[in-house]
């Protein structure tokens, strides 16, 4: 695809993504205006930059609070499960495995199943993120986009990355981070490099799209950060091991994390009851743990911005840290729609607040912002359960606007990136791009540097050789019952020179019968050893243009070890193919 084609095919997902975004915010807010405030008169805080775009609250029965999420997820349960399966659980996996393994493939009715499904869970106090259903509708899009040009699989694994950019950037507010957030997550260690111009300008135009609606709606135009916060920065670099510390802490409590979610996923999987009711059950447990822990219930961003004012006391934050970890085990690991990556800002937020409150009531003099604590304990935490190292940073400082603690950022967002190893939320993750079956083919030609001449060569006892004393007309007769257009000459075991069809041909047909081999043998060899890769015989193949490489050890040109052919090369490259795509 050009350029230029691709560009405009970004820009039509980045509008699609703004307005999927728009609509899942719009969404999100009406049913938490039914469910949680309706039924349940309970309404969560907003963080200081969000905007509500529906004001009147409606009181329609009065029940109690533990069993509304339950609710919730007895109607996504229902929905998902009975149009679009793989809409259960967080988006953002499914988003992963359609690229690395289904080409990028996403069937039309999931975002809009999705949508639906994440709105319902999480306006009903399921704990949840929007950012994997947003980031599925905006796949969902671009994946079906590709499919209407009939792309091939890599475009079409292109404009699926640029509606995750757009999702995530549009209603996070973070255009550069939802950018390389997109490219970012698919690998541990790695990135979608083709795709980051692409995911730029779909994440930009989302973003504009997103903030153009909501001032449209509103009358106000949101400002850029999610998160209202002071201006915050590192004072002192004795603060410096307290970031180090945050950092480790993020780390403990990121595989806390990742292992209390998929040991409570693994534990629906096997429960023997339908699936349709499985959300119902990790709602009621999720509800349960809001009632004695409000902090725990729906998407928590309110929470944030109450512990970033200094509004909740210590013990509490230090709670909900534990009870928004079980709260959304249970909401998605049971089968319930949303994402896991929200949640993993809240969690992260509160790490960091219990760090900066403690430190800064022991070392007052050091510890002078317990604030920025807050934001750096968000990217740090992100940063080692969703391996987005780079998003976390880049995002949170967007969210709330602290660049003043870059170094700080950096410094415990590295820490629980490499602490928590190779364990991560999103489990269809592969280390790098090497690993991924979307990017195998290419690397096949890189993988014939890996095999050895030695290990693809016919080896010297089954080669067919002829003698220097030889008559041309003997080698043209084993060439026609042999079909081999090439021979070694051999000499009292040693290699002399090769001969060819073409050396044949060369002489006279009445002087065929009388002309030695030696006569008209090539001396001067073109030769592999054989510890040589096979990308580099190739390459002497084709820049000689000869048919074949006669096999020598580097210290003696003389001794024949093997013959190698293009066809040899060839049978080589097919086998590591046929494995590498079966694998």
């Amino acid at each position: 695809m050009t350029l230029r084609r691709l560009v405009f095919l970004s820009v039509i997902v980045g509008v699609v993504s703004g307005l999927g975004a728009f609509g899942l915010y719009l969404l999100i807010e009406l049913c938490t205006k039914f469910f949680l405030t309706g039924l349940g008169g309970f309404s969560p805080p907003n963080a200081g930059g969000e905007l509500e775009i529906v004001k009147q609250e409606i009181r329609i029965l009065d029940l109690p609070i533990w069993l509304i999420p339950a609710i919730g997820g007895i109607i996504s349960g229902i929905i998902v499960y009975t149009f679009a399966p793989e809409a259960e659980g967080h988006g953002t996996d499914a988003v992963i495995r359609s690229f690395h393994k289904l080409r990028g493939i996403i069937r039309a009715r999931v975002p809009i199943v999705k949508m639906i499904t994440s709105a319902v869970t999480i306006g009903s106090g399921g704990s949840a993120g929007r950012e994997g259903p947003i980031a599925q509708i905006g796949a969902g899009f671009g994946s079906a986009l590709a499919s209407l040009f009939k792309l091939p699989d890599r475009d079409r694994r292109i404009l699926v990355v640029c509606g995750v950019a757009g999702g995530i950037g549009s209603i996070f507010r973070s255009p550069f981070g939802g950018a390389i957030f997109a490219v970012e997550v698919l690998y541990k260690r790695d990135y979608e490099v083709e795709a980051i111009i692409p995911a730029f300008i779909s994440s930009v135009t989302a973003y504009v799209i997103f903030i153009a609606l909501m001032k449209f709606l509103t009358g106000t135009l949101m400002t850029f950060h999610i998160f209202i916060t002071p201006e915050v920065k590192v004072h002192s670099f004795l603060e410096m091991p307290i970031y180090l510390i945050l950092g480790v802490l993020s780390a403990f409590f990121g595989i806390l994390y990742i292992k209390s979610f998929y040991i409570t996923h693994n534990l629906f999987k096997r429960l023997n009851i339908p699936n349709h009711v499985k959300p119902a059950i990790g709602g009621l447990l999720a509800g349960i743990i809001g009632f004695f822990i409000p902090q725990a219930l729906g998407m928590g961003y309110g929470y944030v911005q109450k512990v970033i004012d200094g509004d909740l006391a210590i013990d509490a934050i230090i709670l909900a840290i534990f009870g928004k970890i079980l709260a959304t085990s249970f909401t998605i690991g049971s089968g319930g729609s949303g994402g896991v990556f929200g949640p993993s800002v809240v969690i992260g937020s509160f790490v960091g607040g219990a760090v900066g409150y403690i430190f800064h009531e022991l070392f007052p003099d050091i510890v002078i912002q317990p604030e920025g604590y807050i934001l750096v304990g968000m990217a740090s935490f992100i940063a080692g359960a969703c391996k987005t190292p780079i998003a976390a940073i880049l995002m949170t400082v967007e969210m709330t606007g602290g660049y003043e603690l870059l170094p700080a950022l950096m410094l415990s967002a590295t820490v629980s990136y490499l602490l928590t190893g190779d364990n991560t939320i999103y489990i269809e993750q592969v280390p790098t791009r090497a690993e991924s079956p979307a990017h195998r083919s290419e690397m096949l030609v890189d993988l014939l540097e890996e095999i050895k001449v030695k290990d693809a060569m016919v080896p010297a006892e089954k080669v067919v050789t002829v003698s220097p004393d030889d008559t041309v007309l003997g080698v043209l007769k084993l060439i026609e019952r042999t079909g081999y257009i090439g021979y070694p000459v051999v000499e009292n075991g040693k290699l002399v020179g090769v001969i060819t069809f073409e050396d044949v041909e060369k002489v006279p047909i009445e002087d065929r019968a009388k002309t030695k081999v030696r006569d008209v043998m090539t001396t001067d060899l073109i030769v592999a050893y054989p510890d040589e890769d096979l990308r580099s015989a190739l390459a002497k193949i084709v820049n000689h243009n000869i048919g074949r490489l006669l096999v020598v050890p580097r210290d003696d040109n003389t001794k024949l070890l093997g013959i190698i052919t293009k066809g040899d090369i060839i049978k080589a490259y097919a086998k590591i193919r046929a494995k590498l795509i079966s694998s």
